[in-house]
């Protein structure tokens, strides 16, 4: 009986539920699950209705009144939630750890690299031309050593990092 009431029940529901959803402020999918719900709840507790075009009818306007109350006394969140751009703890450790990491390899590079590389992780923004000062070095050696401290950083990270990747 069940499956014919629904099969039966299934057009006039998709058509009243489309004509009222948008006056409501719903979407009519949402409207029509609401009263398969309610049809089945009905089913469970007093049976198949004697007017079953009547009775989805008077459903399908009762939950459009009941969504247009919950539209009505709705109220959107000044900003949502999920919607927040700032990092949560995680990702703050996580970015933590990496800094650490970082640091700790250029700690362990050769020469002046682990100078120059700390002027240049530096959070005061420096220059070239402050940093060559700093170093003592010509602004126009800057560049090219900078390429070759990078070099080395890479091939010292480049372990860690593949030791670090899930493989199989």
């Amino acid at each position: 009986m069940t499956h014919d009431l629904v099969a039966a029940l299934h057009p006039l529901l998709t058509a009243e539920a489309s004509a009222e959803a948008y006056a409501a402020g719903s979407e009519p999918g949402d409207l029509e699950q609401a009263v398969w719900l309610r049809l089945l709840e009905r089913l469970r507790t007093d049976g198949p209705p004697p007017d079953p075009q009547g009775w989805l009818r008077r459903a399908v306007r009762a939950e459009a009144r009941r969504s247009r109350r919950t539209t009505r006394r709705e109220r959107p969140y000044g900003g949502e939630p999920a919607d927040d751009v700032r990092p949560g703890p995680e990702q703050l450790v996580l970015t933590a750890a990496r800094h650490r990491a970082l640091r700790e390899a250029v700690r362990r590079l050769p020469g002046r690299c682990p100078r120059l590389l700390e002027a240049l992780l530096s959070p005061r923004d420096l220059t070239y031309r402050e940093i060559a000062g700093e170093l003592g070095i010509s602004q126009g050696s800057l560049g090219p050593e900078r390429s070759r401290c990078l070099g080395c950083l890479r091939r010292l990270l480049t372990p860690e990092v593949a030791a670090r990747e899930v493989r199989g």
